[in-house]
């Protein structure tokens, strides 16, 4: 392959043939990799993701990664909370707090 050209293609999974668009990756070789790092680093920067390859095989992706979308404000989680109880009462739901305990924390969550 030339010098500075990496291979741009475009494939679809299962779920993406069913779906209105697919997202076009780049395949790029160990040897390309080394060569243009920067290059596949900015590509991931921008969104894209990119197959690794070994003598054409896929064997790892380099994804971006997924930043958190949203941060919603405690007071809109907190009256959203309030609303689901009521229906829950209205509804005659009830539930022991001691069901939702694993010994979890918010933190641990977050990844």
């Amino acid at each position: 392959m030339e010098e500075g050209s990496l291979r741009l293609t475009t494939t679809w999974s299962a779920a993406e043939r069913l779906a209105c668009y697919a997202v076009p990756r780049m395949d790029v070789s160990v040897r390309e990799l080394r060569n243009h790092t920067a290059r596949v680093v900015a590509a991931v920067e921008s969104g894209e993701p990119v197959v690794l390859t070994v003598h054409g095989r896929p064997v790892a992706d380099i994804v971006p990664r997924r930043q958190r979308s949203e941060r919603r404000p405690t007071e809109l989680i907190l009256s959203d909370l309030d609303a689901i109880s009521r229906l829950a009462a209205e509804l005659g739901v009830t539930s022991d707090g001691k069901d939702f305990d694993v010994g979890l924390t918010t933190d641990d969550t977050v990844s």
